[in-house]
């Protein structure tokens, strides 16, 4: 019982029999100024002429979000379209909609005018009465027991209103709804979202990552060190480092508290210097060779070509600590080249699940490059090709 009750509760019920009402509105009136059969047809072609006119589908759809589904107009439900009809094919859908919203909606309203009508009847002709004749069912005779009857249209009216709701919300999600290449673009909408998260993931762990791993490495060999002078230096590679993390930091949030505002000024593989340098003052002796064109090198290939650099540099001092390093970038025939090798070490290795090296492959995956990581001759190699094209 408590089941059948639950959908009067629910504000939606109303409102979707206040949307089949709306549909009938002004075709009742209508035919009640003119009084002609014609002026149902009428209003049939006229729904149809309204239903090829492209805003006709965001009117619609506006109403059908708000009345049937309970979404605000501008919410972010996509079940129901709000957008102008782009083809021929989104028109006739809009057209079926109409005609279907009028033919359901005039049926509602009949049944929601004459059933309460009938169970007055009932009541009226168990009590010695007449019954209307405006009832479109006439009760015969004159009998006590039809005042039991009384309820049943109103049962019946409480289950039509239910069900027409049900039914009209329906079509609206099938009629209304995004065609296949709304569909679509959604889709890519959406994957570009998930893409942007992703990299804006990436973009906290290696700047982050980085500037903590330098921090810890450079601390622990100022402690003991025993060296005032080098005390000195490491304080400062870990202020120079936390800065940058810090103004890293605050991009990524720009980003995040502006969704529509791109990444600005984000380091190149032209600031790759202070990558360098701050893996030096960590105890790092690097090898760095960097040849070619860098400044032409495109700005994402070589954005991303500086957070590879600086994750391999990030693992090169989280797990093997203060070792020669030997980078090589190099730009030639279309391709962007980072090869980074230290030696392995043989002590157990240090924190971190491998998500750094999944996030080069990634980044070189994207860019329609490779990514080769692993041990190779008895250095720990990270050598990367990116395209430029």
């Amino acid at each position: 019982m408590v089941r059948i009750l639950r959908p009067f509760t629910r504000a939606v019920t109303y409102t979707r029999w206040l949307h089949l009402f709306m549909a009938v509105v002004w075709p009742a009136m209508w035919l009640y100024i003119f009084a002609a059969r014609w002026a149902y047809a009428t209003a049939v072609v006229l729904l149809v002429l309204a239903g090829l006119v492209p805003a006709m589908r965001t009117v619609e759809g506006l109403q059908a979000r708000l009345l049937l589904t309970g979404h605000r107009p501008d919410g972010a439900s996509s079940e129901i379209v709000v957008a102008p009809a782009a083809t021929g094919r989104d028109r006739g859908r809009t057209v079926v909609w109409l005609q279907s919203r009028l033919a359901l909606g005039g049926a509602v309203a009949f049944l929601t005018v004459q059933l309460p009508m009938l169970t007055d009847d009932l009541v009226s002709t168990a009590r010695g009465g007449s019954p209307d004749e405006a009832t479109f069912l006439q009760v015969p005779g004159h009998h006590w027991w039809y005042v039991l009857l009384a309820p049943l249209p109103l049962i019946v009216l409480a289950a039509a209103v239910v069900g027409s709701g049900a039914l009209i919300t329906v079509l609206a999600r099938r009629l209304l709804g995004p065609s296949p290449a709304e569909r679509l673009a959604a889709l890519e909408e959406r994957t570009e979202q998930l893409l942007e998260r992703n990299r804006i993931a990436r973009e906290l762990h290696d700047s982050i990552g980085h500037a903590l791993t330098v921090a810890v490495v450079q601390a622990g060999a100022a402690r003991t060190a025993g060296d005032p002078a080098f005390t000195d230096r490491a304080l400062g590679a870990i202020e120079e480092t936390g800065r940058a993390a810090l103004e890293d930091l605050e991009r990524v949030l720009g980003v995040l508290r502006e969704a529509g505002k791109p990444v600005s000024s984000r380091p190149t593989l032209t600031d790759a210097d202070r990558l360098l340098e701050s893996a030096r003052a960590s105890g790092a002796k690097v090898d760095a060779e960097m040849t070619g064109p860098l400044a032409t090198v495109p700005g994402p290939v070589s954005r991303e070509g500086y957070r590879i650099l600086q994750e391999a540099l990030t693992n090169v001092l989280r797990h093997a600590g203060a070792v020669p390093v030997r980078v090589r970038v190099h730009v030639a025939a279309g391709i962007l080249v980072l090869a980074i090798r230290n030696p392995l070490t043989a002590g157990p290795p240090g924190p971190g699940r491998g998500s750094g090296l999944r996030g080069i492959r990634e980044r070189a995956a994207l860019l329609g490059g490779r990514a080769r990581t692993g041990p190779d001759q008895g250095d720990w190699q990270v050598h990367v090709e990116l395209p430029l094209g």
